[in-house]
């Protein structure tokens, strides 16, 4: 090895554990925050609410969740509408403690689409019901120890898992689902809302700009799938190796391929996004692949996945005639905190 070799390497490691330290340290700030929250929210509630909202740790309720309807995937937690205004106010803060500004503008925009789904489907057999969205905490919040919470209802699905948050970076972030239908509004005073159009736009930069060859082999059927391959699959594993390679991309579109994985990192808290890229780009960027089912006309039904060796995103708009959005982030050792669960059982005697 020669030393300019050796150099760039002692280099990127630098770099890489003054990164991931930047993030642990952020992160600690995060779980407090989120500890704080979630414990004025409990604090806030009456013994009846509590025993809704409050659920053991180890609960198997923690693991079960869905994106379709109430009416169709039964939810327990304390819904929105069986709280006061100043409860509310403290669930929202408690949303907020997990999110960035865009990512809670999104998750507060699709729970509204309700309203247009509502007028849209007079006479229809689901609620669309913006105030049936339902927060949990599982264990109690505090500095040490396992605790969690969940907001889930039709097309969202947000959880995290917090193990010794005042001691290290321990937060677990998926599954992450965020839905839109309609994905562009078509009619009334919000037409033209595109709650998703980063999820959307920023995929189809990328595949469009893949020279001939490359996006002949990023596009790898002509027909997309009706959904997310995925679905609400508790335990999932890598999807097939297919698409392109971020190492087989020119610089613009690797570029647009790291783009592309923001939108969804930047879903998250500033720190918890950071703490996602970092465990990515450790696994090797190289690594990543980019596949897209489906036409690549905008209004046309498609399908694309972003998978690395850590992580899985996917991303569906089929259903409606191509005008309803399915998105979701899977981490495959990570989702429901198991990763972050089992170095803390290794530790700690239970």
């Amino acid at each position: 090895m020669s030393r300019l070799t050796a150099l760039r390497l002692v280099v990127a490691a630098t770099l890489i554990l003054t990164f991931t330290g930047a993030a642990i340290i952020a992160s600690q700030k995060s779980a407090a925050t989120m500890q704080k929250t979630a414990t004025l929210f409990l604090d806030s509630l009456s013994p009846e609410q509590k025993g809704k909202a409050s659920f053991a740790f180890d609960s198997d309720e923690r693991l079960r969740w869905h994106f379709i309807p109430n009416e169709m995937f039964p939810r327990q937690g304390l819904m929105i509408k069986d709280m006061n205004e100043s409860q509310r106010r403290l669930a929202h803060d408690l949303l907020r403690s997990g999110l960035s500004a865009r990512g809670y503008l999104k998750v507060t925009s699709i729970i509204e689409l309700e309203d247009i789904l509502k007028a849209i489907e007079t006479g229809g057999k689901m609620a669309r019901n913006k105030e049936e969205y339902l927060f949990s905490v599982f264990g109690t919040p505090a500095a040490k120890g396992r605790w969690g919470w969940r907001v889930e209802g039709h097309h969202i699905s947000l959880r995290f898992a917090i193990v010794d948050g005042a001691m290290s970076s321990d937060i677990a972030s998926s599954p992450m689902f965020l839905g839109s239908n309609p994905a562009e509004v078509q009619d009334g005073p919000k037409k033209g809302q595109r709650v998703l159009a980063d999820e959307e736009d920023a995929a189809r930069a990328l595949v469009l700009a893949l020279p001939a060859d490359l996006q002949a082999k990023a596009i790898v059927n002509a027909v997309a799938p009706t959904d997310i391959l995925t679905m609400n699959k508790n335990d999932i594993t890598p999807l097939p190796e297919q698409g392109v390679t971020y190492g087989a991309m020119g610089s613009q579109q690797q570029a647009l391929l790291t783009k592309l994985i923001e939108v969804y990192t930047t879903n998250m808290e500033s720190d918890i996004a950071a703490e996602r890229m970092a465990r990515i780009k450790s696994h090797g960027m190289n690594n990543v692949r980019f596949a897209w089912l489906g036409e690549t006309e905008k209004g046309k039904k498609h399908y694309y996945m972003v998978q690395g060796p850590t992580f899985l995103i996917e991303y569906d708009n089929t259903q409606n005639n191509g005008n309803h959005i399915h998105s979701v982030w899977r981490d495959f050792n990570g989702d429901f905190g198991r990763d972050i669960l089992r170095e803390h059982l290794k530790q700690v005697a239970h």
